[in-house]
């Protein structure tokens, strides 16, 4: 198997077992064996779990930042001094996460599953990497959204910023089951373009409800 071969077998199995069993709960010979190669060569190729778990996050988010980053500077020069409206910011990162998933739902909802677990395992290393790496992006992304959003406080906008994240990891994660569903239960047949459809406007009616005293 050519090198590079080798780094993406690795890389497509750590992928997975990581979305399916966590982080801690991987361990290299489980990513070895299903790869399979032999640990020398993850060590060859990444050095440790904890490089092999952010190459994982990079191979995502690398693409994503740099069409991310474009995104927002066109959306930026189309706004010509006016206020950026927060159902434009949330088609724009969802058009580009389905763009970086090359519009594949496994793809997409293995990396959405690996985003949770981002946020729900402990994983210093990787959250100080992930801000190291791509935390400019997504800090313009977030002006933005302040800017379109002046009436809510620090913390609400916190508060609903980490709810709609989870909406969206609970819905992108599980879409092919999703879609399934409605298949079944429904009679309805659409994809993940259909499930963002219906997604975008749910999350911007409550990112932008009046806040209870």
């Amino acid at each position: 198997m050519a090198q590079k071969d080798t780094a993406r077998s690795i890389l497509d199995s750590a992928e997975e077992l990581f979305s399916e069993r966590g982080f801690a709960e991987t361990s290299l010979r489980n990513i070895t064996t299903r790869a399979g190669v032999n640990l020398a060569a993850v060590n060859y190729h990444f050095g440790s779990k904890k490089e092999l778990i952010q190459a994982v996050f990079a191979r995502f988010l690398a693409p994503f930042c740099d069409d991310l980053g474009k995104a927002l500077r066109g959306y930026e020069h189309g706004l010509a001094g006016q206020s950026p409206q927060l159902d434009a910011l949330l088609r724009l990162l969802a058009e580009t996460s389905m763009a970086a998933g090359g519009g594949n739902a496994r793809r997409l909802g293995i990396f959405m599953r690996l985003l949770g677990l981002a946020y729900s395992q402990e994983q210093g290393h990787l959250r100080k990497f992930l801000r190291n790496h791509y935390g400019a992006v997504f800090e313009r992304y977030m002006q933005l959204v302040t800017a379109a959003s002046p009436e809510l406080s620090d913390e609400e906008r916190f508060w609903r910023i980490h709810f709609m994240l989870g909406a969206t990891v609970f819905t992108l994660s599980g879409v092919e089951s999703l879609t399934a569903m409605a298949k079944h239960d429904l009679g309805v047949s659409t994809g993940i373009d259909g499930v963002v459809d219906k997604l975008v406007p749910f999350l911007s009616s409550g990112f932008q409800a009046p806040h209870q005293e």
